[in-house]
């Protein structure tokens, strides 16, 4: 297990559910709010190939960074002509970076899993699809409540919008986790090593309760508090509550990819 790989999927995951959010927000949001957002994903796409690449030439990389190199180049032309040229391809690009991001995902979960049986790739896909909707979600909430300081007259509908989002990543990330931990006690055999219910029952699994209650427990709890502070058209207090959110999240994404690595459960 290597810091460096939990720290390129957890970047790449973001950066990818960033560009991915960025579909969904109404352009009354601004130029510089889509401009902004692209310019982070850009730099958290950038950071993660930094730690996805180990010095192989170019040529030689896997496809998943290679699809993710596709991506990040995408975003990145999508920042630099925000506001400024190309308008009526744009939107193309900023579906392109998407796409590429997404297979980029998906590849990265089959080769982290090539070893392992069909049902555990399945969610393994499902596990880092659904972490890149939550991550790119929380975040991309958290800076348009922010962006309500910069546009007061933006209406309350549009972070209404993206917090559904969230909550639906929210509902789809938890029951993908308790799809994997079901799976893997449910298949555990003697003699294939450790089995996963002895290990969140011991004290190393302090890291998945953790996960559990930081990546799971809290942002369910805080998304629903935005949610309904959001309804009121209480902006303010909703970005409040969405910034302990995404820091939950954070915490609670990174704990997943340790765990994955740890244990190839794709919790």
């Amino acid at each position: 297990m290597s810091l460096s790989t939990v720290l390129f999927l957890f970047l790449a995951h973001l950066g990818v559910g960033i560009v991915f959010t960025l579909t969904l927000v109404s352009r009354e949001a601004g130029v510089k709010f889509f401009r902004f957002n692209a310019g982070l994903a850009s730099v958290l796409l950038v950071i993660a190939l930094a730690f996805g690449y180990n010095g192989t030439p170019v040529v030689s990389l896997g496809p998943d960074l290679q699809l993710l190199m596709l991506s990040t180049f995408a975003i990145v032309v999508y920042w630099a002509t925000v506001g400024r040229s190309l308008a009526k391809i744009r939107p193309a690009i900023l579906w392109f970076s998407v796409a590429t991001g997404t297979l980029a995902i998906v590849v990265e979960a089959y080769t982290l899993t090539t070893t392992r049986s069909l049902p555990t790739q399945i969610l393994t896909v499902a596990s880092f699809l659904s972490s890149a909707a939550l991550l790119g979600g929380a975040c991309t909430a958290m800076i348009l409540g922010h962006w309500y300081l910069v546009i007061p007259s933006m209406q309350v509908s549009h972070l209404q919008s993206i917090v559904k989002v969230h909550i639906a990543s929210m509902v789809v990330r938890v029951v993908v986790v308790a799809a994997a931990v079901f799976v893997a006690i449910a298949t555990w055999q003697p003699g294939l090593g450790p089995s996963f219910r002895a290990y969140i029952l011991s004290s190393r699994g302090i890291f998945f309760w953790q996960r559990v209650l930081f990546g799971l427990a809290g942002p369910a709890l805080l998304s629903y508090l935005t949610w309904e502070t959001a309804k009121i058209r209480s902006t303010q207090s909703a970005t409040g509550i969405l910034y302990v959110d995404f820091f939950t999240v954070v915490v609670g994404e990174v704990l997943a990819k340790y765990l994955l690595l740890a244990t190839h459960v794709p919790v």
